[in-house]
């Protein structure tokens, strides 16, 4: 039986829905109502989606329902999550014959995950981000949202990203003992930096050597006040130098409307470091529930790695949480220069539910969890990836 007070508003029904006066639905109806208008392609160049909004005690949180789309960006494409993007990673090993072996056994995986139809799946509380921030939810609002989303969609698998043992233990029990398995995403990091005794000497050593380049080169941290219309061009680009040319054309590939729409509603603050007029590097971050992540992040990689840019905006984004009081959520990547800044490392998790499903549509989930949680967790620790 549905949940009667678990309801589901898509793109012909969303002016229907009477939308809670909380912070966390003012600013979900400021970054999704466009794109349920438009379609997430108009602002995500790679995100193909449904959108659809669930709701319930005055929690909103986004839904996207996928069939295949195996070109997707890994917000919404567990194949490319787990097959294109992990194919690129291997370098990160610098192990050649493990390399080699492993992107076979990936492409051996992949040609299966296909067949078993892997990208048929529903993701609860996708942002369609590299981080999902979650509004203060309990474990069992999180299972009757999932109870409802079974329901609704019984040949899809049920997902909810981006759960961390030290962020979500209380969500990610109750899923576990609603049927979910717990599936390794990425080893992400952890800034308490409103803590005042956070780090150690050395860390805040190097964090004050890092913002004083700043000083040193010449340049200013500038808010989204101080840009304009003009800037956004360069703001798009400095993005797609970083997250896109350098690590992985499969991360979401935001372009100008996006950036002019989250100036426009205040989805993301963005803060730019700006020299004799132009715009080096950008960095935009929002806030829910006590904790703090920033999606956009890009500097000119032309620029010598000599001059800082990544350790100038990193010792501003500390600064930025320090100020606003909260966690910061690093995510993943550049793990020995986020350690050596005093960060955490904890792994991220996927919750899957897909015991509805026939057995020839489970097994790959049930082959991701023994090899990811037997061997990669344990390889990602011992490496520190």
């Amino acid at each position: 039986m549905i949940d009667a007070q678990v309801t589901f508003y898509d793109r012909d029904s969303i002016q229907d829905m009477t939308w809670p006066g909380t912070a966390d639905a003012k600013y979900a109806r400021a970054y999704l109502e466009p794109m349920m208008k438009h379609g997430t392609m108009e602002y995500m160049s790679n995100v193909s989606t449904t959108l659809l909004l669930v709701c319930m005690d005055e929690l909103v949180l986004p839904v996207t329902v996928n069939e295949e789309e195996y070109d997707n960006a890994y917000v919404c494409s567990p194949y490319t999550h787990y097959v294109t993007y992990a194919k690129q990673e291997l370098s990160m090993l610098q192990r050649p014959m493990l390399e080699k072996g492993l992107s076979l056994l990936l492409g051996v995986l992949g040609w299966g995950m296909k067949k078993a139809k892997i990208n048929k799946v529903v993701h609860v509380n996708n942002w369609l981000l590299s981080t999902n921030l979650y509004p203060a939810m309990t474990g069992e609002q999180a299972v009757r949202i999932l109870e409802a989303v079974k329901q609704r969609y019984p040949q899809h698998t049920v997902i909810f990203r981006s759960l961390s043992a030290r962020l979500h233990s209380e969500m990610i029990a109750k899923l576990q003992s609603a049927g979910c398995r717990s599936i390794p995403s990425r080893q992400i990091y952890l800034y308490q930096a409103s803590d005042p005794s956070f780090g150690n000497a050395k860390s805040r050593w190097l964090l004050k050597r890092d913002k004083a380049l700043l000083d040193k080169h010449g340049y200013e941290l500038v808010s989204d006040a101080e840009m304009t219309e003009a800037d956004i061009p360069r703001i798009v680009e400095l993005y797609r130098m970083l997250y896109l040319d350098k690590y992985s054309y499969d991360n979401p590939q935001f372009n100008e409307r996006f950036i002019a729409a989250a100036r426009t509603n205040g989805s993301l603050r963005i803060y730019g470091l700006r020299q004799q007029g132009r715009l080096d590097a950008v960095m935009g971050y929002f806030c829910r529930n006590g904790m703090m992540t920033t999606p956009l992040f890009g500097y000119d990689t032309d620029i010598p790695q000599s001059v800082g840019l990544y350790r100038m905006l990193s010792a501003c984004l500390l600064e930025q949480a320090r100020d606003n009081g909260v966690l910061l959520h690093e995510s993943a990547g550049a793990a020995q220069f986020k350690r050596n800044r005093g960060a955490e490392a904890d792994f991220e998790y996927s919750a899957v539910y897909d015991r509805h499903l026939p057995l020839h549509r489970r097994w790959y989930w049930a082959l991701l969890d023994q090899l990811l949680n037997r061997i990669g967790v344990p390889l990602m620790r011992r490496m520190k990836l």
